[in-house]
């Protein structure tokens, strides 16, 4: 009785396993954030933000359109703090919040798939260390309530905790619902700082200029309390056990 043998793939199959292996679409991920950031740079967006929409192009259409926009910049790694200031300033508080609000969740639905398809694979394998793994648990297990705090948090990079949220297990719903509400405060903040710029002494600038400093001392605070703690974790090389004296035997004496 013939054994069935077992050919080797072919040049096809092993182009192709190496095309779609973990890595390959890991570098895919980093190839398209890095010609984001670079078609950001060339297209300097930030003009509209300055230059304002075109006089007929207002209203519910353009909100939409700058949600969308909204969305891939933060994607591509921009910073919302901007994109707040420019929602308030080109369409009011309530407009602009609304506009904010959706490039938000825009943004974090496409880095989160994103990073799920392209980046999962390759990286839950390399998570390592009892806070990563920590980290990994809460979010796999509690997801609505962890991201709740993540986005309540200050100073926490909102596209980074994206795409750390994608490599973990967290679902889809709890993670989009989770980044709307937490997104509220700090956004509405922005924002209102943003429509009220041209009158730096009205009380809604000044209490949300006074939000967004609370929340910075904030998040200064929180930084230089967890420093503490890995300092005071960390043992220092300096200071070495002394070396065990040796216990002579009886047939030394």
């Amino acid at each position: 009785m013939l054994e069935a043998t077992t050919q080797p793939p072919g040049p096809a199959a092993r182009c192709s396993g190496a095309l779609f292996s973990p890595w390959s679409r890991l570098a895919l991920l980093v190839v398209l954030l890095a010609c984001a950031a670079t078609g950001l740079v060339v297209y300097e967006p930030q003009h509209l933000l300055a230059d304002g929409w075109p006089p007929r192009f207002s209203g519910l259409p353009a909100a939409g359109v700058f949600a969308v926009g909204y969305g891939l910049c933060t994607a591509a790694l921009v910073p919302r703090t901007l994109l707040n200031l420019g929602a308030g300033a080109l369409f009011g508080p309530m407009l602009g919040l609304g506009a904010a609000l959706g490039g938000t969740v825009v943004g974090a639905a496409i880095a989160f798939a994103l990073g799920r398809g392209l980046g999962q694979a390759a990286l839950r394998p390399l998570l390592r260390g009892r806070w990563l793994l920590a980290a990994d648990r809460q979010l796999s297990r509690h997801g609505f309530r962890s991201m709740i705090a993540v986005r309540l948090a200050p100073g926490l990079p909102f596209a980074l905790a994206n795409y750390c949220a994608a490599v973990s297990r967290v679902r889809w719903t709890p993670f989009l619902i989770a980044t709307a509400l937490g997104s509220v405060p700090n956004t509405a903040a922005y924002v209102v700082a943003g429509s009220e710029a041209s009158s730096p002494t009205s009380p809604a600038f000044l209490l949300s200029a006074g939000f967004i400093a609370l929340t910075g001392i904030a998040a200064a605070f929180l930084a230089w309390r967890a420093r503490g703690r890995a300092a005071a974790r960390t043992p220092d090389p300096a200071v070495e056990d002394p070396l065990p004296t040796p216990v002579p035997s009886r047939h030394s004496i």
